[in-house]
């Protein structure tokens, strides 16, 4: 008999193979090949008959024939993985008496007599496979939590004489394993403990493999220890659901698919979508940044879900502003903005994101029809030769970047009503600065930027329509709008685009705002 040097691959064959022995009609797994002959997508059908058996059989051991790609580590990886060994080894050889964590995890009795083991896991696995060099690395701990194996790993480099083998100066051997604790928080849909720490200049997270249970009754699941596959399978897509075990230094794709959808660039989920998203709606914002930041393509049924309105009122009201702006900025500030903002656009999802956080049905609800001639725009503005010259006056550098990229995002927000003014005369903020702080928790960079380009735009639309400036009021104009004024003015620029919509394109209003 075949035998196939994954395991999962190697219990799916055998399982298929006993199907097709076993009598036509009964309830089985369904291999169904999607897009690519290399491509198996596992669901649940009945009934089979012998010849879907055996076509089955013939996709599961093309799976199998996918050779795991070796990791190549670096000399600090290197390093960290030995270390790593090390600890495991003196925690076999020196066992504590109590399986329970101090949180009350207790570890399933068929679990605590298994080996000890470690894996690298997630984002680490999928950036070495595509040649991306990553500092931040998940350990994953199949029989203790991340804390338990955190004060080993602490006990194990205090000893004396085994902080020098790693090149650790001894003085320093107390900081090198200093632990940081970050409470579970399920009302944030932080559902897991997790342990931080840093050594060789690497950020290590500590954590143990687990499962998680969600019910009908509670948005917050139950967190137990599990398999690497179940670990596997709760993660948020493919190309982050695979493994380095440190033991083997092999690759461990448990959902059968993580290779394949880094080849073919693809997020899909490992469960079912509308499930994934509904348990941790934050995902809907992680995979249209995977999606972005890879020039990858979201899975159709995988979009379909993202755009369900259970989903978008889940991440509305279960997620903090705080995480939501968090993977905002992070797309933002990625190689393709652009991408982003068009998955956000496409998927229904600016009214989610960007949302009015004044209470009441009557409340503002921006057109987005017209936006994608933004971003658009932008993104010619960035990357065309025409504008080389407008870019190197008006984006200095990364952060000038990211805000220009802040502000086409906010711009369908600048029809909105100023609110009434104030007590004692006070000027209220424009509702688009009032999304920025209060509905994103964006910093005051940000804010104090939206607020002076909305407020300045008239002045600045006024003084681009006058047939002659001289060079004393330019300069008083700008000293009025402040240090953001050239932001402001491409903020300027990106309305009148959005207002525009005749146009078609931002081209033409580009070039004449540019000739004024």
């Amino acid at each position: 008999m075949r035998r196939f040097s994954h395991p999962r691959l190697e219990s799916l064959v055998l399982r298929a193979r006993y199907l097709r022995m076993s009598t036509v009609g009964s309830s089985t797994a369904h291999f169904e090949d999607s897009r690519s002959p290399k491509r198996i997508r596992l669901s649940i059908s009945s009934p089979l008959n012998q010849q879907e058996s055996v076509q089955r059989i013939k996709s599961v051991e093309m799976a199998a024939d996918i050779k795991s790609p070796a990791i190549t580590l670096s000399k600090v990886e290197s390093r960290l993985r030995q270390l790593l060994l090390d600890v495991t080894e003196f925690i076999q050889n020196n066992p504590v008496p109590s399986s329970t964590g101090d949180h009350g995890v207790e570890v399933p009795e068929a679990l605590d007599q298994q080996p000890l083991e470690l894996r690298f896991t997630g984002g680490w696995v999928r950036d070495k496979l595509l040649g991306i060099d990553s500092h931040d690395i998940d350990v994953a701990i199949n029989k203790m939590t991340g804390y338990q194996f955190g004060l080993r790993l602490k006990e194990y480099l205090e000893t004396p004489g085994n902080a020098e083998k790693y090149g650790i100066d001894p003085a320093q051997a107390k900081k090198a394993g200093n632990l940081a604790k970050i409470e579970a928080n399920p009302e944030k849909s932080k559902h897991l403990e997790t342990v931080t720490t840093r050594i060789f200049g690497l950020d290590i997270d500590l954590v143990n493999l687990r499962k998680e249970t969600y019910t009908e009754e509670s948005r917050n699941p139950i967190m137990e220890f599990g398999t690497p596959e179940e670990d596997a399978l709760r993660r948020d897509a493919n190309i982050n659901a695979m493994f380095f075990n440190i033991h083997s230094s092999k690759v461990e794709d448990f959902t059968s698919r993580g290779l394949q959808d880094l080849e073919s660039g693809l997020i899909r989920t490992p469960l079912e979508p509308f499930t994934t998203f509904k348990d941790d709606p934050l995902r809907v914002l992680r995979l249209i940044r995977f999606a972005s930041r890879f020039n990858y393509r979201i899975e159709d049924d995988v979009k379909e879900a993202m755009a369900n309105e259970d989903i978008k009122e889940a991440l509305l009201s279960k997620i903090t502003k705080e995480r939501v702006y968090a993977e905002l900025e992070k797309m933002l500030r990625g190689p393709d903005p652009r991408l982003a903002l068009q998955y956000i656009d496409q998927l229904g999802l600016y009214n989610t994101i960007f949302a009015n956080p004044a209470p009441g049905k009557d409340r503002f609800v921006p057109t987005t029809d017209d936006w994608n001639i933004v971003y658009d725009t932008l993104e010619e503005v960035f990357n065309a030769e025409q504008y080389q010259t407008f870019r190197d006056a008006m984006i200095y550098n990364e952060e000038d970047r990211f805000l220009a990229w802040m502000v086409a995002a906010i711009v369908p927000w600048t029809d909105a009503p100023l609110p009434p003014p104030l007590k004692k005369g006070r000027q209220p903020l424009p509702q688009a600065a009032t999304v920025a702080r209060e509905g994103l928790k964006a910093p005051n960079k940000v804010t104090d930027l939206i607020v002076a380009s909305i407020l300045n735009r008239d002045d600045i639309v006024q003084l681009k329509d006058k047939k002659s400036r001289d060079r004393e009021s330019l300069g008083m104009a700008v000293r009025k709008w402040g240090p953001t004024w050239r932001l402001q003015v491409l903020f300027s620029m990106l309305c009148d685009v959005f207002t525009e919509p005749e146009a078609k394109s931002g081209e033409a209003l580009m070039f004449f705002w540019l000739k004024s």
